[in-house]
């Protein structure tokens, strides 16, 4: 299963990226991510429904030093 993940906040500039490349590589998660122009991230993400489940409750909560207003 894939799905293409949009987050908006203050996500960029914070680690996000980082912190989202960690926790697929843990859950086993395969897929990318990368900052848009617009200020979101982008992320595709593939794996199991169970797998993907656990990464979107990482992904709408992001690192500490993170903001996610929106995940969608």
């Amino acid at each position: 299963m894939m799905v293409e993940i949009y987050v908006e906040g203050v996500v960029q500039g914070v680690g996000f990226r980082y912190f989202t490349q960690r926790i697929a590589k843990e859950i086993g998660i395969k897929g990318f991510v990368k900052n848009l122009p617009d200020g979101r991230v982008y992320i595709v993400a593939e794996g199991s429904k169970e797998q993907l489940d656990k990464f979107m409750s990482y992904v709408k909560k992001g690192p500490s030093t993170s903001i996610v207003r929106k995940v969608t």
